[in-house]
């Protein structure tokens, strides 16, 4: 089995900061794309941010210049480094990983793992 769980939100007044993690663990063979996700209240889930697994970057129009996403492959984990938070940022960040199990090496064929979500409160 594979999981995907994310870490460090939390209750941040506006300008401060606050680093996600996302970790994947179990059968894995390869992770292919990860991305950060947020879903605020009674909106939709948008996109924040993606990495490849050679390092090129894409970002929300909303987040350049103030997020940061990395990742280190040796520990199947990611980061979101945000700085200069805005009441706006707040909402329900999740974790999503393109990852090939073992089992299916043969085939190529990733799967999509969403993480649980970790809340993210940006008020003074």
């Amino acid at each position: 089995q594979v999981q995907v769980v994310e870490s460090g939100g939390g209750l941040v007044q506006p300008g401060g900061s606050l680093r996600l993690s996302c970790t994947a663990s179990g059968s894995i063979f390869s992770i292919n794309t990860m991305g950060w996700y947020r879903q605020a209240p009674g909106k939709q889930r948008e996109l924040v941010a993606t990495i490849t697994s050679g390092g090129s970057t894409n970002y929300a129009d909303s987040v350049k210049g103030r997020f940061t996403i990395s990742r280190d492959n040796a520990k199947n984990t990611m980061y979101l480094q945000m700085n200069s938070l805005k009441p706006e940022d707040t909402a329900v960040y999740y974790c999503n990983a393109a990852i090939l199990r073992w089992a299916d090496r043969g085939t190529g064929r990733s799967r999509d793992y969403w993480g649980q979500g970790t809340q993210v409160t940006v008020s003074s």
